[in-house]
């Protein structure tokens, strides 16, 4: 018996110019991550740098978002070709490398992710990603779902920014503004007018070079300027900040007596 590789819609709906909202886990849960992926959101993110996620927890999760329509998409801690040769063996695609400085990196990130000789990803013919050994020409037909997103979280990224998205194999430039804020020397304070200029100015040097552009903002107001301003692949919320909102709301509702 054979299978066949499913198309990845988010690569291709971001290819075509299309805003694609998304969701961030950093829990480690697969229930929800099931409960998300049945949301309509276009994609998921699930954290390794920050979240409490493990390779065991993402493939969890992985087989969890399976009946519903979003991607998946893991941020890695770093750019580690084993991290990343793992995850590819557990069936990821989609990836977010943080902290992308250089070129260089931004090209160490698309190798971890690529057969050679085009990169370095090792061949493991039985693992969960090629289906068990099921899916038939993996090894060359892979590569064309693959979606490598880089982030750009600081003012040396930004300086050459050009440059990292002429790498080929980069699909789309993610800004960080919490990272980038702290940066400019205004920790915590992402909304300070120099970081919104920053970031504005950064979403036209990004559509220049013609990547897609991406961007994290959990203010539903910001949001939705954001997304009129033409950011495509954009967090709009994440489960530990619903579950933290949510949870202080309704308890200021029913204070104690």
């Amino acid at each position: 018996m054979t299978i066949d590789i499913a198309p990845n819609e988010l690569k291709r709906a971001l290819a075509g110019g299309r805003t694609q909202p998304g969701f961030w886990l950093t829990l480690g849960n697969p229930s929800i991550a099931e409960i998300a992926s049945e949301a309509g959101f276009a994609w998921l993110l699930i954290d390794m740098e920050h979240g409490d996620n493990t390779v065991e927890t993402v493939t969890h999760q992985l087989r969890a978002v399976m009946r519903g329509g979003a991607e998946p998409m893991v941020r890695v801690p770093s750019i580690d070709a084993a991290i990343v040769k793992r995850l590819m063996d557990c069936g990821v695609r989609s990836f977010m490398f943080p902290n992308v400085k250089t070129a260089a990196e931004a090209m160490a990130a698309v190798a971890a992710t690529r057969y050679p000789p085009r990169g370095v990803r090792g061949v493991a013919g039985t693992a969960r990603g090629p289906g068990y050994g099921r899916i038939k020409d993996y090894w060359t037909r892979s590569e064309a779902e693959i979606l490598v997103t880089v982030q750009v979280e600081t003012l040396a990224a930004l300086e050459v920014l050009e440059d990292i998205a002429s790498i080929d194999g980069v699909d789309c430039i993610f800004v960080g503004p919490s990272d980038l804020s702290a940066d400019m020397g205004f920790l915590g304070r992402p909304g300070a007018p120099e970081v919104v200029a920053k970031v504005s100015h950064t979403l036209e040097r990004i559509k220049a070079t013609g990547r897609s552009s991406g961007i994290l903002e959990f203010g539903a107001e910001r949001a939705q300027d954001l997304i009129r301003d033409g950011y495509q692949l954009i967090a709009v919320a994440g489960d530990a900040n619903v579950l933290a909102r949510r949870t202080s709301e309704i308890a200021a509702a029913f204070p104690a007596s």
